[in-house]
């Protein structure tokens, strides 16, 4: 399986994500505009926004190549320099506090020496979290992975509780999901079953999301509801612009920056020591937000 081959089914993975959110949201389409990357390669940029269900949202779609910059090397322990990097990643940010912010992205990663690895997964960001989806949103996780590895959920579930945390708050960002990287082969897996894996991942997201978006979307919601939004919005904001490696990644590699940041929140709030009254649902929700938290069993 080439890198061509791979591109191209991530291609096809955006196509698909892209008409189901259009379909669930009922109102608004993409608009798409495609760039290239004047070291190499180029993507196609996917952006909704003000939909009945999804305030801003971007599906991106990218395949580039060239040389790493000397800090990507060092970083990654590298000696070539050659590389080819193609993947598709999410972000949803919804009108409603009540349907979850979601994130999603699959890449693979390959250099001219043979050197390859895949990386991915999805995760879920509630503004107030409800314990009976985020345990349905856990199982469906599960099954995808126990139809590989009886390891795989356990294991990259712990991953996203890691690395979806904001350390300097003592949170996590949601209630995680799973997070997987460098799957290269040295478990015994071949590349094309490690493929599989990652296009499975990929494909899982749209049922899997847009029925939490048409089960929560007629939700009514306060002013106060909606404050709260936008202040963990900002807990968003934070992740992705002080520890995610992604953005960094994108950044450092002459990533196409409007694209890197669609991410991003349309509106937000930093509220300085946002008060929280006891037995409330803001309490409740941050309470959840800890590693570790067993939502299958």
């Amino acid at each position: 399986m080439n890198k061509e081959i791979i591109a191209e089914k991530f291609r096809l993975l955006q196509d698909r994500i892209c008409k189901a959110i259009e379909t669930t949201d009922g109102k608004v389409n993409f608009i798409e505009d495609t760039w290239e990357r004047k070291e190499g390669g180029g993507g196609r940029s996917r952006v909704i926004v003000n939909g009945n269900i999804i305030e801003k949202g971007g599906v991106q779609f990218s395949a580039v190549h060239g040389k790493l910059p000397e800090k990507i090397k060092h970083k990654l322990n590298l000696s070539n320099s050659n590389f080819f990097a193609t993947g598709v990643s999410l972000i949803m940010h919804p009108e409603n506090p009540h349907v979850p912010i979601v994130h999603m992205n699959v890449r693979y990663f390959e250099l001219e020496d043979g050197t390859f690895w895949f990386g991915g997964g999805i995760d879920l960001t509630p503004i107030y979290i409800n314990v009976d989806q985020a345990k349905d949103f856990h199982k469906e996780l599960k099954e995808v992975c126990d139809r590989h590895h009886p390891e795989y959920y356990s294991k990259f579930k712990t991953w996203a509780d890691d690395y979806f945390f904001l350390p300097f708050r003592e949170e996590t960002r949601g209630i995680g999901g799973i997070f997987f990287d460098h799957l290269n082969g040295t478990d015994g897996f071949s590349k094309e079953e490690i493929f599989n894996f990652t296009m499975d991942v990929g494909n899982l997201f749209a049922p899997l999301y847009c029925r939490i978006m048409s089960k929560n979307k007629e939700e009514s919601y306060s002013e106060k509801e909606k404050d709260w939004q936008l202040h963990r919005r900002g807990r968003y904001a934070e992740f992705n612009l002080v520890l995610d490696k992604g953005t960094k990644f994108g950044l450092d590699t002459n990533g196409r920056t409007e694209s890197i940041l669609v991410s991003m929140p349309p509106e937000v709030k930093w509220t300085y020591q946002y008060p929280i009254e006891s037995g409330s649902k803001e309490e409740l929700t941050l309470s959840l937000l800890k590693k570790g938290i067993n939502w299958v069993e």
